[in-house]
């Protein structure tokens, strides 16, 4: 049981991390689009824009190890219900 409740937390903080960094790696994306469109000089545009897809990624990555918390989370769940109705 313990260990359910371990995987029941690692999950919700693996998800709840990765949606936010996405959302910030995004938001740094539209910026830089901004930027580009507002500046004649490429190098801020492009390092903010390299910074930001880093984020987004690096979020979605993380989001993806939430969702193997949550599928063995409900394998767990399965299993102890295979073995209650036996």
């Amino acid at each position: 049981m313990a260990k359910k409740k371990e995987l029941k937390k690692k999950w919700i903080y693996y998800a709840v991390f990765g949606i936010l960094l996405m959302g910030f790696g995004l938001s740094l994306l539209g910026d830089s689009i901004i930027l580009k469109a507002a500046n004649d000089n490429w190098l801020p545009w492009f390092l903010m824009g390299t910074f930001a897809l880093i984020c987004f990624f690096a979020g979605l990555s993380i989001f993806g190890q939430a969702s193997v918390y949550k599928s063995k989370l409900s394998l767990k769940g399965k299993k102890k219900s295979k073995r209650s109705k036996k």
